[in-house]
């Protein structure tokens, strides 16, 4: 089932507005081969080992074209091997192949996000950091983007710009110090949202505990200076550590103590999963 978080109606909005992106005046092809009145049956494999996600959203490309049967085999968060049946699909064939590569392009994707997601969380088990993404998200996607980073057990930063305060530099830049944006953002911020500020060493973190900010975000510093940061703040303000970091190097970070670690390449640069549809 779709997380709670993710409205069904914004959902079959968006898959509304993808097939009719790729459908437009009719599936020609398919119109021209395919009868009408011909049933078939196909199933969705993987031909990779993955953590799956989008199957709700995958079922929505078909059903909002015509009347399907839709046997799912796994659940989103579910690790697959390569051959492994993801769902099987009974109902006009028509509707099977005008809905496929909409389908596909959706779950290949979000599986993506979902198995790097997974590795990040994987990397840094024993430890009580969270991973995180960013808004480096696909213009139209965030929403289905961010879902695919909680089902692999990650957690989302900020939805968009009115979802929280994060002071970063070129703020900075304008405001003219650490300490002037701090005391502006406090003085003016909604109410419930914390004020968070980017800093890019030591001093700029000592500036921005002693403006009162509530969170930082440690800007591309080393995991030794990540450390140093986090015993300098003593556990008064939650602290992320961003920029950089791979699955290489963000064991070394979650030992440091920080409470966050932000890594937009969940969304951004992600390789989507190798999966495939075949009609029986």
């Amino acid at each position: 089932m779709m997380d709670n978080i993710l409205e069904p109606w914004h959902v079959e909005a968006l898959v509304e507005r993808f097939l009719e992106e790729d459908i437009g005046r009719g599936d020609r092809t398919t119109e021209a081969v395919v009868p009408d009145d011909v049933r078939g049956r196909a199933r969705i494999e993987a031909r990779e080992a993955a953590v799956i996600a989008g199957v709700d959203v995958a079922r929505l490309c078909f059903s909002l074209l015509g009347e399907v049967s839709w046997e799912p085999f796994v659940a989103d968060g579910s690790r697959v091997e390569p051959g492994a049946t993801i769902v099987r699909i009974e109902g006009p064939l028509r509707t099977i192949l005008t809905g496929e590569r909409t389908a596909l392009n959706l779950l290949q994707r979000l599986s993506g996000i979902a198995t790097m997601t997974r590795s990040y969380v994987d990397a840094v088990a024993g430890t009580p950091v969270d991973i995180v993404d960013t808004r480096k998200t696909t213009p139209g996607l965030r929403a289905l983007e961010k879902y695919a980073v909680r089902v692999g057990g990650g957690s989302n930063h900020r939805a968009g710009l009115d979802d929280g305060i994060l002071i970063k530099d070129n703020h900075i830049a304008a405001a003219g110090s650490v300490t002037e944006a701090v005391t502006r953002a406090l003085a003016d911020r909604p109410h419930g949202l914390k004020v968070e500020v980017e800093v890019q060493d030591l001093d700029q973190l000592d500036e921005a505990l002693a403006a009162g900010a509530e969170a930082i975000l440690l800007d591309n510093m080393s995991p030794d200076l990540v450390s140093a940061a986090v015993t300098r703040a003593g556990g008064k303000a939650l602290l992320e550590a961003s920029g950089g970091i791979t699955l290489e190097t963000v064991a070394e970070y979650a030992k440091t103590g920080v409470d966050l670690i932000s890594v937009g390449a969940l969304t951004h640069s992600v390789r989507a999963i190798d999966l495939s549809l075949e009609v029986d």
